[in-house]
């Protein structure tokens, strides 16, 4: 069963639509997913800044930095030997009310655990109880269940020294430090949950946010609570992070400070930083760096907090990595638990809707608009999608960006594709097969009601232009075929472009003669004023192709013109099987018979009485006589069309009025002092000087030789 035009369409529509959604919201397209995170994570940023004020952050980082590697006692030191010192600050932070101590840093071994040859020993036997302070630390920590160490997960797997194995109490306080890494290497989830061993083990983050609030977390095999808070997740096992922009969200402290403030006994600072804080220690240097879902909206990285010892340092505001170190992963995850404000992601069903939606809306655009609208409507409407999406996640509901954009954009260009294929061929081909017959106006309202053009018409005021080549056979006489062809082509090329420039139609062209019509099928108010524009910028685009045409070379090319207004009936004229769209009436007589008036009377360009009352103040016209035509016993006024009225020159201005004055003397019968006024400019006007033979000879014939009305039987 065929299926119409319209349901043929609306299908296509629908298939591009989903099949464009289909391909951006599948697994395939897990990058631009991905995408989607990292750009809300700038654009919130950029707009509503950070949510949260760095104080009220609930995790800490004591950062091993550049200024903790360049101070005493550790300049050229290896980190192994830092054991007594981190002890220390351990102790300094929990005293001063941390909740819980977690470390993003191994020390997979001890320095007394060293078998290098030291004399008659080795190192490790000379430096025996070099970690005892460490380990005292850690063991009373341990005790009261405030730190955590980290391990990795892996093969081989990445544990603490023995002897801090032991004194945190093994596995009650050891947990996980990796990290859940996206196929194109970016950091945007975290794990909650390891496996080994044939046991689910909270990671880091989850402990440490678990320690914070007092609650044991619920582990199931559908997902994880924290007390009231159900952790979302896209990914089995994980949640996913909502970062905060700059580099300022989790307030850091330079170590090399804090082992100063240990040293000097300032408790009050340790309580006024770390009461009821959860604290990762951890490197910020060059190594454990990693791209995440903020690499658009990182900053210079520093120890921005109050210090307690220590000058100051400047933190220099320019220069920002793209990564950020591997504590402030942990960090972040555990604000977001503490906070229960980690991302909501969408499920790929409701990705897939909303994607399909915005496709669709391209598709449609696309189909029914051109394609420059189409292409403007969708951007204003991904600019708002997009601003929605901002504003969402400013409360953590993560909407998809990447795909639904992507799939508009898809969905447009293939729309735009297929309209051209398919829908706009048969357009192009119907446009193309009556571009001969029909208006062009015609054309597109029959392509908008999909009905084919039929006959029949409609009557309208409208003014007729009517246009010949002054002695056309004299110039075929001079020129050959080819050459005449030329030339009649390149003069009915220029005349139809300039009439169409002022909504005209051109109805036919009788060999030399063209016949155009101004107020149909386009509606024109002003249709006698874009008639005489018309008529004048095709008497200079005329003097133009006689002086730059090569077909007109050696032949001068005059024209003359009719114009007038009335009632016409316009519409689809001919037979049942062809016709085409067109003029009838009196009025399209009437043109013609101005147009051969100006043989007689030397001008160029005649209009009727009905056409300057029309057309306005904004020409000059010349009154030139009365007449009556071949086929009409109704006698007509007839005005020559000299030019625009605001550039008239002085001369032109009296050569007017003095024609004025001597036909107003010529119908009241005053017959000397109308050949007076014609005799003036007789010499260089041809309507004077046929009005001047005129009036001598009514002056030597009598009464009975004046008659103010001309009878022109010629065409």
């Amino acid at each position: 069963m065929a299926i119409g035009r319209r349901t043929r369409d609306a299908l296509a529509v629908i298939a591009i639509a989903l099949a464009c959604a289909g391909l951006l919201a599948s697994p395939a397209f897990e990058r631009g997913r991905g995408l989607s995170l990292d750009a809300l994570t700038w654009l919130r940023f950029e707009t509503f800044g950070n949510r949260h004020d760095a104080v009220t952050s609930p995790a800490v980082v004591i950062a091993i930095d550049e200024e903790s590697y360049q101070a005493a006692p550790f300049k050229g030191a290896p980190l192994l030997t830092w054991t007594g010192e981190i002890g220390r600050v351990l102790t300094a932070t929990l005293e001063g009310g941390a909740k819980a101590v977690g470390f993003d840093i191994v020390f997979q071994t001890s320095i007394e655990q060293s078998e290098i040859p030291l004399g008659d020993s080795t190192l490790g036997e000379k430096t025996r109880g070099f970690d005892r302070e460490f380990l005292r630390a850690l063991a009373a920590a341990a005790a009261g269940g405030k730190v955590v160490l980290g391990e990795i997960f892996g093969e081989p797997p990445i544990l603490p020294a023995p002897g801090q194995r032991i004194a945190v109490r093994q596995q009650q306080n050891l947990r996980p430090l990796n990290t859940y890494t996206d196929n194109d290497d970016v950091v945007r989830r975290h794990p909650l949950t390891l496996s080994a061993e044939n046991k689910t083990i909270p990671s880091m983050a989850l402990e440490l946010a678990a320690r914070a609030i007092g609650r044991s977390p619920v582990i199931a095999a559908d997902g994880v609570t924290l007390g009231d808070y159900r952790v979302p997740g896209s990914v089995p096992g994980t949640m996913t992070l909502n970062f905060a922009g700059g580099a300022q969200d989790i307030p850091t402290y330079s170590f090399a400070d804090l082992r100063a403030c240990a040293l000097k006994g300032d408790k009050d600072y340790f309580r006024r930083e770390f009461a009821g804080k959860v604290v990762l220690v951890g490197t910020v240097g060059i190594e454990d760096r990693r791209l995440t879902s903020k690499r658009f909206a990182t900053r210079a990285e520093g120890a921005r907090r109050p210090r307690c010892v220590l000058e100051p340092r400047e933190v220099a505001k320019t220069f920002a990595r793209s990564t950020i170190a591997g504590v402030y992963i942990h960090a972040t995850a555990v604000n977001n638990l503490v906070r229960q404000d980690a991302a909501i992601e969408l499920s790929r069903p409701a990705i897939f809707a909303i994607t399909a939606s915005l496709a669709l809306a391209a598709a449609l655009l696309a189909r029914l608009l051109r394609p420059t609208l189409a292409a403007g409507i969708l951007a204003a409407l991904a600019v708002l999608y997009t601003a929605i999406a901002t504003a969402l996640f400013n409360q953590s509901h993560v909407l998809p960006i990447a795909e639904p954009l992507a799939a508009g954009v898809l969905a447009l260009a293939a729309t735009t594709f297929y309209r051209f294929m398919v829908t706009d061929k048969d357009r192009r081909l119907l446009q193309k097969s009556f571009a001969y017959y029909l208006a062009p106006r015609e054309i597109d309202r029959m392509l908008a009601s999909r009905r084919l053009p039929q006959l029949g018409g409609e009557t309208r005021e409208v003014t007729v232009f009517f246009s010949d080549i002054e002695g056309f056979s004299r110039i075929a006489e001079q020129m050959t075929p080819e050459q005449l062809m030329a030339l009649t082509n390149e003069y009915l090329s220029a005349m139809t472009d300039v009439i169409e420039s002022h909504d005209g139609y051109v109805d036919k062209y009788i060999g030399d003669s063209v016949v155009a019509v101004f107020g149909a099928p386009l509606d024109d108010p002003d249709h006698a004023r874009s008639a005489a524009r018309a008529a004048l910028d095709c008497k200079a685009k005329l003097a133009e192709l006689n002086l730059m045409s090569t077909a007109f070379q050696g032949i001068k090319v005059a024209q003359r013109i009719g114009i007038n207004s009335g009632a016409a009936l316009v519409g689809n004229f001919g037979s049942q099987r062809r016709f085409n769209y067109s003029v009838m009436s009196d009025a399209v007589n009437v043109a013609s018979r101005l147009e051969g008036a100006n043989k007689f009377y030397g001008t160029t360009i005649i209009g009727s009485h009905s056409t300057v009352a029309l057309a306005g103040d904004e020409f000059a016209w010349r009154e030139l006589d009365t007449i009556r035509v071949k086929g009409r016993e109704q006698s007509l006024r007839i005005y020559e069309l000299h030019g625009r009225a605001a550039e008239l020159s002085a001369p032109e201005h009296a050569l007017l009025a003095g024609y004025a004055a001597g036909l107003a003397h010529w119908r009241a019968g005053e017959l000397p002092q109308a050949a007076d006024c014609f005799a003036q400019h007789a010499a260089d006007d041809a309507p004077h000087r046929l009005f001047a033979e005129r009036a001598k000879a009514a002056v030597e014939g009598g009464p009975a030789a004046w008659d103010p009305v001309r009878s022109l039987q010629e065409k």
